[in-house]
C-alpha cells in the first residue's frame, strides 16, 4: 500500500496511523501527525486508500448512504487497512482518522477478531452498518476519543453521538467532544488530544 511516513524523534513508543477521508490521499493528514504528536514520540504513518472512485482521489469504500458503506468496496478497503496495520513492527499502535478514515480507524481497531490497538481517535466518523463487519464487545476496549462538529452537514453529529452511546453501552471508555464546526477537525480538540496521546506514550515508556 502507498503511504506517507513521519519518523519518530528517537526510539518510537509505538505507531500512530492516520487514515484520510473520502477523495483525499496519503498526504492529507500528514501535518496532523505533528499536531497530535509534536514531540514525535510515535512513528507516524498515513496510508492511501486502495480505491479510485468518483469524484476522484483515493477512497476506502463507496458511499451509497451515509452510515451504510457499500459492502463489496468496504471489504476491500477494510482488508487493505487491516493488512497495513498488521504489518507494522510495533506492539502499540494508535489508529486515527477523519471522516471515511475515522470509519476505517474504528472498524480496524474495534472489529471482531481484530487485535486491539493502543487507542483509537476518530474525527467526524461512525461505526459502520455493513455486512461482513461486527463490533467486538467480548474483550476490553482500548481508550477511544471521538470528535464531531455540531454543524457537520456531510456526516451529521447524530452519527457521532450514536457511536459514542453504542461504545459506552458496550463498556468502552470514550473521550467525546462536540465542537461548533462543520465537517473538519477542530484545532482545540487536537490540542487536548496531544496531552491524551502523550500520556499513552509516557505509560509505554514507564513500562519499558
Amino acid at each position: 500500500m502507498t503511504y506517507a511516513e513521519r519518523r519518530a524523534a528517537g526510539e518510537a513508543a509505538g505507531a500512530l496511523v492516520l487514515f484520510h477521508g473520502r477523495g483525499a490521499d496519503q498526504y492529507d493528514l500528514l501535518p496532523l501527525l505533528d499536531e497530535l504528536d509534536p514531540e514525535r514520540r510515535f512513528a507516524g504513518y498515513c496510508p492511501r486508500g486502495p480505491l479510485a472512485l468518483p469524484p476522484g482521489g483515493a477512497h476506502w469504500y463507496a458511499v451509497p448512504r451515509v452510515g451504510y458503506p457499500d459492502a463489496s468496496t468496504f471489504a476491500q478497503g477494510y482488508a487493505a487497512a487491516a493488512a497495513f496495520v498488521d504489518e507494522l513492527p510495533y506492539e502499540r499502535i494508535v489508529l486515527g482518522g477523519f471522516s471515511q478514515g475515522a470509519v476505517m480507524a474504528l472498524s480496524v481497531g474495534l472489529g471482531a477478531a481484530r487485535p486491539r490497538p493502543a487507542a483509537v481517535v476518530a474525527f467526524s466518523g461512525f461505526l459502520p452498518v455493513v455486512d461482513g463487519w461486527e463490533l467486538e464487545t467480548e474483550r476490553p476496549f482500548p481508550p477511544i476519543a471521538l470528535a464531531h462538529g455540531t454543524y457537520d452537514r456531510v456526516i451529521p453529529v447524530e452519527f457521532g453521538r450514536r457511536t459514542r452511546d453504542r461504545l459506552v453501552a458496550a463498556g468502552a471508555d470514550v473521550l467525546y467532544h462536540e465542537s461548533p464546526v462543520e465537517h473538519t477537525i477542530d484545532g482545540h480538540v487536537v490540542a487536548e488530544l496531544q496531552r491524551w496521546l502523550a500520556a499513552l506514550a509516557a505509560e509505554r515508556q514507564s513500562i519499558g
